[in-house]
């Protein structure tokens, strides 16, 4: 049950994370100069841990020391809670910080109770001003907690990397972008940004997120192939995922396989610059090992 449950939520990630538009932050409330915080969610876990000093976090999310965590090591004896109504109230935290823990409703839930929500946006833009941009949403954030100039140094370090990277330009070689759940994005995604950020033409043209295109693979061979969440084993692949297909099995067995760690590309946030680099690199030692 463990494993379905990190399974399901890691693929809510994937979807989510780097496919939704990103609503604005919703922190208009004002709140205490060192407000208590619960986080509902793994992706808002990283932004307390980023942000936050220890004793300013009441508890994480259950998954805040899962694999695809990225601060994971920080998350080590903090507590953590449910997004259950009734055991986050008895934290009497002074804040909630979420972007889709306990639902669609839980915001006005907990803002009913007097508990103000700081909602972050999901990132559909590795750059600019937008409001679904990483750079925008990781501001807001930071702002509605309090940490403007910790936000500001990340933003500034976060558009350093990008700009170093973005310099390089791209190169004639393409790559395909694999997960244990059998999905592959296109154009317009995160991942296919991340992919010509790196120096790649992405091997998948089609926009949106699809099944591994397994008939075109039989074919046509990608340069590389991109993994990722293939380092998290708890996220298991469904008996009817395009994964268990042997010609999706021998595109893994190249020596041009490129691996992620899931953590880097679990949210949209300043750390999908880590996922970026690596693929300019090549990866090297970098990535989730064997697969």
């Amino acid at each position: 049950m463990k494993s379905l449950t990190y399974a399901a939520t890691g693929l809510a990630a994937l979807f989510c994370a780097l496919g939704c538009e990103a609503p604005a932050v919703n922190a208009t409330r004002p709140i205490n100069p060192a407000p208590k915080i619960v986080s509902l969610d793994f992706c808002a876990d990283q932004y307390a841990l980023e942000l936050l000093p220890r004793s300013q976090i009441l508890a994480l999310s259950p998954d805040a020391q899962a694999k695809f965590s990225y601060h994971k090591d920080r998350a080590q004896n903090i507590p953590t809670v449910r997004p259950r109504a009734e055991d986050i109230l008895a934290l009497k935290p002074d804040l909630i910080i979420r972007s889709y823990g306990g639902g669609p409703r839980a915001a006005k839930m907990f803002e009913a109770a007097g508990i103000p929500v700081v909602n972050i946006g999901w990132a559909s833009q590795l750059s600019g001003d937008s409001a679904g941009s990483v750079i925008s949403v990781m501001q807001q954030t930071a702002q509605a907690l309090g940490q403007a100039e910790k936000g500001a140094d990340l933003i500034k370090t976060y558009q350093s990397r990008l700009q170093r990277l973005a310099v390089k330009g791209t190169a004639d070689k393409s790559a395909l972008y694999m997960t244990p759940y059998g999905v592959t994005t296109g154009p317009g995604s995160l991942v296919d940004q991340l992919i010509t950020l790196a120096g790649y033409n992405n091997f998948q043209t089609q926009a949106g997120w699809h099944p591994i295109p397994l008939e075109r693979l039989t074919g046509e061979t990608p340069d590389h192939v991109i993994t990722s969440f293939f380092d998290s084993h708890d996220q298991i692949t469904a008996n009817w995922s395009a994964m268990r297909h042997p010609v999706a099995r021998r595109a893994l067995s190249g020596k041009n396989t490129l691996p992620l760690k899931g953590a880097w590309t679990s949210c949209g946030a300043w750390f999908l610059m880590d996922a970026a680099e690596a693929l300019s690199q090549g990866v090297d030692n970098h990535g989730e090992g064997d697969l």
